[in-house]
């Protein structure tokens, strides 16, 4: 079943947009209320690399064209809070807030740092904080949150403006994912959850607990109430979201594997079963591959809305808004042209009905370094130190100290914890970075990376003693395995100010170049397909080190004088 309608139709002007003229030839026959599935033209500013809100009451998925992995909605009164999985980062759970669930803002982590701290002292890639759950009860936000090597956690707060509980582990074991708390109409609480084959030997089964109302013990004996090894096709069942509606309860939950899965739906009048299932949403004719883990939200308004993810490669998993609708006690998720019950994705809709409209956001990605604190998009690859850097040194730049390199034998990035990063924010976008090298900087090196499982970046090696840098590029394949890297010199320059720069366009292809005198930019090197990382997106960042702990010190430093997006031309 195709969904297209005619874009053209959805394009009225959009301020601080520029629509660029592709996709309006094509035509196609009407969806259904409210605007279908469509090729949206590509829109930047600059301002914004990506916009989902199209300004005429309209909006174009994804609605957050960034690797926020495993998205939880909940509503509070007339707003919304998401939360994701962070993994290995630090901080880590993102915080988010909405009042229309399409113009988001990243506001806070709910943890500065993972624990156990001195675990994630060191990168952790593919562990850490997995799929999180968030809940609004008893008057308070809940965000229960699971580490596959150690169990699920719970931490809680009456005003997220506040802080946060220090987080609780309350289920300990291994393998114990994906957890979903419910509060029952009789005051018992239960957590349902999933299971990791990698730890615990097991998966595609979801397993029910008893919980304290206070969310602080769980029964640690379980009832497995869903399992797909009977259900014919299903595979990895995982990620479920518990809901109780009417006299049914109800258990989102997607299967079929991250890429190419669907999204189910499975109820019950009993809360330990037996459920019946339901295909609610899968990719058709859609160019939205695998509609993946997400959530459910009713809003003060009456409607329905789910928010999953998609996984893109290189860019991560990105955030889809579908419409909901109820029909004979069953969701369906997205736009249902034949009536069959099972819902395609929607690439563009009208925005969901709302008590407080909401200007047009879109998240942070470059940095002036003009405030005291990093801003909110950059991570770190482990559990941070306060002296990696500073933003007091200088004011208005980043001043990045040397810190020693973890794999000397091999010049390898992949477990150097103090890279410093953040996520791809668009399909195309040109990066530029301006560092200034002193010319007492020690033996070091660092630049501009793009960061995954295959690496690259572009750079300087300090030539201590004579007041030049080599400038040059490397890049590392299979990085997990433990590549070894080769910095390729192209010429020297003198130390002092030096412009990095970073094309990339779709699917990830990345040219790497740095500025000349003349204003011009040199690429160097091949051009680099950027990969993902361990079940994240690829990143991009900063970094600086050294081999040798003598040259680990406060005067061994660069300055970063910007991070700034670019929207390419044509």
């Amino acid at each position: 079943m195709k969904l297209n309608v005619n874009v053209c139709s959805l394009m009225a002007p959009v301020a601080m947009m520029t629509l660029l003229a592709i996709g309006c030839a094509e035509r196609g026959k009407g969806g259904a209320e409210g605007g279908s599935s469509a090729a949206v033209a590509s829109t930047e500013s600059a301002t914004s690399l990506w916009q989902a809100d199209l300004g005429n009451g309209h909006y174009r998925n994804p609605i957050l064209y960034a690797d926020y992995s495993d998205p939880d909605v909940v509503a509070v009164g007339d707003e919304f809070y998401m939360t994701a999985s962070s993994f290995n980062a630090s901080p880590g759970l993102p915080l988010l807030h909405s009042t229309d669930l399409v113009n988001w803002e990243l506001i806070d982590y709910v943890v500065d740092k993972n624990v156990p701290a001195e675990t994630f002292a060191k990168p952790q890639h593919g562990n850490g904080i997995w799929a999180p759950n968030i809940r609004y009860h008893d008057d308070k936000l809940w965000i229960f949150f699971p580490d596959p090597d150690h169990g699920i956690y719970m931490t809680n707060t009456t005003d997220p403006k506040q802080g946060w509980s220090e987080p609780k582990l309350i289920l300990p074991g291994k393998g114990i994912i994906d957890p979903t708390p419910m509060w029952d109409d009789d005051g018992q609480a239960y957590l349902l959850h999933g299971w990791a084959k990698s730890r615990s030997g097991k998966n595609n089964i979801l397993t029910l607990h008893k919980m304290s109302a206070d969310g602080t013990q769980v029964e640690a004996e379980g009832e497995v109430v869903i399992n797909g090894h009977e259900l014919e096709g299903y595979r990895t069942l995982e990620g479920p979201k518990f809901y109780k509606r009417g006299e049914y309860y109800y258990v989102f939950a997607p299967a079929g594997g991250v890429p190419v899965g669907w999204q189910s739906v499975f109820r019950s009048k009993n809360i330990y079963g037996p459920y019946e299932d339901r295909i609610v949403m899968e990719q058709g004719d859609s160019i939205t591959n695998g509609p993946h883990q997400g959530s459910w939200v009713h809003t003060p308004a009456g409607e329905d809305w789910f928010i999953h993810f998609q996984a893109r490669g290189p860019y991560g998993r990105i955030v889809h808004l579908q419409p909901m609708q109820w029909k004979d006690g069953w969701p369906v998720i997205g736009v249902d042209e034949d009536g069959d019950g099972v819902g395609n994705p929607v690439t563009s809709y009208r925005k969901p009905e709302v008590s407080k409209p909401s200007p047009v956001k879109t998240l942070p990605f470059a940095d002036d370094f003009s405030s005291d604190e990093l801003a909110q998009q950059w991570q770190w690859n482990a559990n941070y130190e306060e002296d990696w850097f500073s933003l007091s040194e200088r004011e208005g730049y980043l001043r990045l100290f040397a810190q020693q390199n973890v794999d000397p034998e091999n010049d390898n990035l992949w477990m150097q914890p103090s890279l410093l990063l953040q996520k791809l924010p668009a399909p195309e976008f040109i990066l530029q970075t301006t560092l200034e090298i002193p010319e007492s900087l020690g033996e070091a090196e660092g630049g501009l990376l793009m960061f995954g499982e295959d690496y690259a970046w572009i750079g300087f090696r300090n030539l201590p003693g004579t007041g030049e840098v080599e400038i040059g590029e490397v890049s590392c394949r299979d990085a997990r395995k433990g590549c070894t890297e080769h910095f390729q010199p192209h010429t020297r320059i003198q130390s002092g100010e030096l412009t990095l720069r970073m094309t990339v366009s779709q699917g990830g292809q990345t040219v790497l170049s740095y500025q000349k005198k003349n204003g011009r930019f040199r690429a160097l090197g091949e051009l680099f397909q950027s990969r993902r990382g361990r079940w994240v997106g690829a990143k991009v960042g900063l970094f600086i080190r050294t081999e040798h702990e003598g040259q680990v010190h406060a005067e061994n430093y660069i300055d970063v004088k910007e991070f700034r997006f670019i929207p390419p031309v044509g």
